[in-house]
């Protein structure tokens, strides 16, 4: 079954937002655009979990999108989070991403409020009647309290403007259900199973290292696509580690952000309630950085 959604198709960055103060920091939230597009990364998703959009105002994310489509103006596509456990706040982000001229929407499926699965559906339906604008789901029921079960994404592919699902529910079964079900294209959640859901089926990922490495997160994909598995295998081996202390060590966007500050790509800000890494994990990230020769040992 040929997949909808194959614009976005391939490696997407999820973008980590940079703080100055506790304010965004809107210069090097733009010079970190110009250096993914100067990197080839073809697709940024600003405002998400890495985004830290939890803990930004609605005025800041609404800023944040803007600033990421100005910013990239045409040299890659962006598709912001704009996603909410509140329907009617939900369609207003996404109607604004639509104005402000981004290339689809990541809409994380309701948390907290534990919506049936007919809720889940009635919600992403309404956004999708309500918005012009291409939307990926975005399914991370460690976040929201609910899995948006294979046969909710099945009645979801049917509505023309949803293409796409970000999986990060951690399944290889539910994976394959997904791509059983329905046309959407599917996109790995977790850095750490890119290639596995490569291997059968997927076509990309949402990814957090893509921050620092973002040639080699799309070298992996790329070498797969050309029927090169041992050279994916290779690069998914070196990836692994850094994966898994990016989103092991404490909750993401923690680690990345410790890590940007050592590579001096920003200060390592973040926004309670989250906060930095203590100093035995600093320390087991220093290591993973220079064992991956990002930082020297």
């Amino acid at each position: 079954m040929a997949s909808k959604g194959r614009m976005f198709a391939g490696c997407t960055v999820a973008l980590a937002t940079p703080f100055r103060d506790g304010e965004v920091d809107e210069p090097a939230l733009r010079s970190w655009v110009e250096w993914q597009v100067a990197q080839g990364t073809p697709i940024l998703s600003p405002v998400g979990t890495t985004g830290e959009a939890p803990t930004l105002s609605h005025l800041e994310h609404e800023r944040v999108i803007a600033i990421v489509v100005e910013t990239a103006a045409g040299r890659a596509k962006v598709v912001p989070g704009t996603g909410s456990n509140a329907t009617t706040e939900a369609i207003r982000l996404t109607k604004f991403a639509a104005r402000a001229g981004a290339d689809g929407a990541l809409m994380v499926a309701p948390y907290y409020n534990r919506p049936s699965q007919e809720g889940i559906y009635r919600h992403f339906a309404a956004v999708a009647e309500a918005v012009d604008l291409p939307i990926v789901l975005y399914n991370i029921p460690s976040r929201t309290g609910r899995n948006v079960e294979p046969e909710t994404i099945e009645r979801l592919a049917a509505i023309d403007s949803i293409v796409a699902i970000k999986e990060a529910a951690g399944s290889l079964d539910q994976v394959s259900d997904i791509l059983a079900r329905t046309d959407l294209t599917v996109l790995s959640g977790d850095d750490s199973l890119t290639l596995p859901m490569l291997a059968i089926g997927a076509e990309g990922v949402v990814s957090v290292a893509a921050n620092l490495v973002p040639r080699d997160i799309r070298g992996m994909i790329d070498d797969f696509n050309a029927g090169d598995a041992p050279a994916a295998r290779e690069r998914h081996a070196r990836l692994f580690p850094l994966c898994r202390d990016l989103l092991g060590l404490a909750p993401n966007p923690v680690p990345l952000k410790a890590a940007l500050a050592l590579l001096g790509r920003g200060n390592g800000e973040i926004r309670l309630p989250l906060c930095p890494l203590d100093e035995a994990a600093a320390a087991k990230l220093s290591r993973a950085l220079a064992r991956y020769g990002l930082l020297e040992s």
